[in-house]
């Protein structure tokens, strides 16, 4: 690594970056290390990044600088904050690349190394899978050299135009591969978790979603209730928009028609351009294995006339996947454990004072955020959102709520030059004790998400920061949160409910179930 450092003086602290010539990184390792330099005391803000123009001016968006000297081949690491603590930054950074590329370097003396996609093939001539994480002006170059070679493809990379991905799919399908993405966060193939996936087990549910987190709750939904997944295969958010048709998911879809291996098929997504739902659906009625749709918000009639089974919510989809496997009715809410789920919410909501009237909901997971807009809207909580649904309506500004407000902190002005909130929690963190100190907030409704690349202990600096909220008065709204995971994930999903209920947090089954829950807060504190 050759690095050039370069510091300048911003208006309100000292800034600086550093380039670091001809070394290659892919995105969730950059993300990582960013975290990591970003909780060193003293540091406001740092960035990891390639040296494309488009990440360059994000950084001068960002107040980091304009790290002229760096090309599309280089690695640029920015940092803002104390002048001594952007150096120890830069320095930790520095020693983070370091130690990956020495395991790198350890890695190829145990192996030949290999410089491109053809180099691969000849050393691995089974290959048949391609993740590709590289800046999104050279993602599709990528994606078509793997097809051209026989490879499926995992496009990780964002920011690849309609056209671009149009050309790729339709390449795909011509040779009858399939691409995932782009944009395409979660997929877990022949049992080998890929991006920020979950570790579930394997079994005989198939699923094919244009939603990351959406693929996470529900197939993490299904190992929780005792069954396990087959394939789940990730299209990318807009695969179902009309200019591209739903390629991915058709390819998906026919992938577990013809897989012995899969007994039942879920297909998860916002709801699709009316002529290409009606193509997925069609090519679900002639499926021959039971087929379980949720397309978030959807109108449920108009899905069932086509023969599949309608899931209301991504947990409900879930449940009645596994339901349809066992061959049993689907599961009915217990209605014990809800009454006294109520009633914790009754006796919780009593303590609340009269002005604390709004919900403000605060999500890593972008599908969550959009689950939790709809069933809030259905029960009469119009909201305001920076990824608002139809009939929310849009945030003035990101920064701040007002009345009813439901975040997606995923979303690109949250994450432009910062790690995503899955893998660095802390804006968000900052975020849900900002609303928590609101006197208007009655209810403040969160995710965790865990699995592979997410934070390993994300329950831990939030229950920290909630401790010092609640011992500044007692007049505090309520707290109720999801966690998207498992037991076996790296994190243990019952150590961070046990950590969260240890907080005072409520704890739902499901996103479903919490936004439930924290509707019903809202609305009784209406009708007061």
């Amino acid at each position: 690594m050759r690095p050039v450092n370069t510091p300048w003086k911003g208006s309100e602290m000292s800034s600086c970056f550093k380039i670091f010539k001809n070394l290659y990184r892919d995105s969730v390792s950059l993300m990582q290390v960013s975290a990591r330099i970003s909780k060193l005391p003293g540091v406001a803000q740092a960035s990891v990044a390639m040296g494309t123009e488009a990440n360059r001016a994000q950084l001068r968006d960002a107040g980091l600088g304009d790290a002229a000297g760096a090309g599309p081949n280089d690695l640029i690491v920015a940092v803002a904050g104390d002048e001594d603590a952007c150096e120890l930054a830069l320095s930790t950074a520095a020693d983070l690349l370091s130690s990956v590329e020495e395991a790198d370097s350890a890695a190829c003396n145990a192996k030949a190394a290999v410089v491109s996609l053809q180099a691969m093939l000849e050393a691995e001539p089974a290959t048949n899978l391609a993740l590709i994480s590289v800046p999104g002006d050279y993602a599709a170059a990528e994606a078509e050299k793997a097809i051209r070679l026989g490879m499926n493809v995992m496009l990780f990379s964002d920011n690849v135009s309609l056209q671009q991905e149009k050309a790729v799919k339709t390449l795909a399908r011509e040779r009858r591969l399939m691409v995932m993405g782009p944009d395409c966060g979660t997929a877990i193939v022949n049992g080998m978790p890929l991006g920020f996936a979950n570790v579930v087990r394997r079994g005989a549910i198939g699923l094919v979603a244009a939603s990351g987190t959406g693929l996470q709750e529900v197939t993490c939904r299904i190992d929780q209730l005792g069954a396990g997944v087959s394939q789940a295969l990730g299209t990318g958010g807009h695969d179902l928009h009309e200019e591209i048709g739903g390629i991915s998911m058709l390819h998906g879809l026919d992938a577990l028609i013809e897989d012995a291996q899969t007994r039942v098929i879920v297909l998860v997504s916002k709801p699709p351009a009316q002529a290409v739902a009606e193509k997925i659906l069609a090519r679900a009625r002639a499926a021959g294995k039971p087929v379980v749709v949720n397309f978030l918000g959807a109108e449920p009639a108009l899905i069932e006339r086509w023969g599949v089974h309608v899931a209301s919510t991504l947990a409900d989809a879930a449940e009645r996947a596994v339901a349809l496997l066992k061959d049993v009715p689907p599961a009915i809410n217990d209605d014990a454990r809800e009454v006294a789920a109520r009633e914790a919410l009754v006796e919780r909501r009593s303590q609340l004072a009269p002005r604390r009237r709004y919900i403000r909901g605060v999500f890593a997971g972008g599908t969550f955020c959009y689950e939790s807009q709809l069933i809030c809207q259905r029960q009469g909580i119009v909201a305001f959102s920076n990824t608002p649904i139809k009939g929310n309506h849009p945030l003035d500004n990101v920064w701040q709520s007002t009345a009813h407000t439901l975040v997606d902190m995923g979303d690109d002005a949250f994450t432009r030059g910062r790690p995503h909130p899955m893998i660095d929690p802390t804006l968000r963190n900052e975020r849900i004790v900002a609303e928590l100190r609101d006197p208007e907030t009655a209810v403040v409704l969160f995710d965790l998400v865990l699995g592979y690349g997410a934070a390993l202990e994300p329950a831990a600096e939030l229950t920290t920061l909630i401790g010092d909220a609640s011992r500044t008065g007692n007049d505090l709204p309520l707290l109720i949160a999801h966690v998207c995971g498992t037991d076996a994930d790296p994190q243990n999903r019952n150590h961070q409910i046990h950590a969260l209920r240890e907080a005072g947090v409520l704890v739902a089954n499901c996103n479903a179930q919490a936004a439930y829950w924290a509707a019903y807060v809202a609305n009784l504190q209406k009708a007061e």
